[in-house]
């Protein structure tokens, strides 16, 4: 099968796209730009598709984003990063409105140009209500539209793993987690303090994994 997965350059993207190259698919990671503050991110993505030996792109959604409320997320503007562990109120600092659907639309065009079979993406069981577009009934709906409108496969397969569990299957995999990168904070290192290091570090230390992350704290 070929694929392209999602690849932000996190855990979850990271540990998917090792999944897929182990199983001998063919893989090619797409990642955006759509002007987040943590574009720290992308040299991440690069570096892991280096060390996985598949091609990476990069497609350009600052023009849609531009359009946006800076206001809407902190993801999109200079607003201070809520710090500790997520509550509702800092999760939904985060949203970006529609970025799972922008990202499935702009990888099942280039699937779809390219003859893939498939669009995968790590949205996961451990993904909070307050991201819609990455519950189970947006991905499934999700799903129909994209074989609908190009032909191509929507994949979703740790939509039943937590992050742990993502986790633990990198290590298995020998997925490059060092090479990761999680912290929204918009640093030059993980910050340590934001929700999403929370988690990271977490995720490592329930697994039983060491965790490779050089924090800021």
């Amino acid at each position: 099968m070929k694929v392209v997965v999602l690849l932000s350059g996190g855990l979850d993207s990271t540990v998917l796209a090792a999944q897929f190259v182990e199983g001998g698919h063919v893989v090619l990671g797409l990642s955006a730009n759509y002007g987040q503050r943590h574009v720290r991110e992308l040299d991440a993505a690069a570096a892991v598709s280096d060390a996985l030996s598949i091609r990476h792109n990069i497609v350009d959604l600052r023009g849609v984003t531009a359009a946006m409320d800076p206001a809407s997320s902190v993801l999109l503007s200079s607003t201070a990063m809520p710090h500790g562990q997520y509550s509702h109120e800092s999760m939904a600092a985060t949203v970006v409105p529609g970025r799972n659907l922008l990202f499935i639309a702009a990888a099942a065009a280039v699937a779809a140009s390219r003859q893939y079979d498939a669009v995968a993406l790590g949205a996961h069981a451990g993904d909070h209500p307050v991201y819609p577009d990455c519950r189970p009934d947006f991905l499934v709906a999700a799903a129909g539209a994209v074989e609908r409108g190009t032909g191509v496969e929507l994949l979703f397969p740790f939509a039943e793993t937590d992050k742990t569990g993502i986790v633990a299957l990198g290590a298995r995999l020998g997925a490059p987690l060092d090479l990761t990168w999680s912290c929204y904070d918009g640093g030059d290192v993980h910050c340590g303090r934001c929700g999403t290091c929370m988690e990271r570090a977490e995720a490592f230390s329930l697994a039983g994994i060491p965790d490779p992350t050089a924090y800021g704290v």
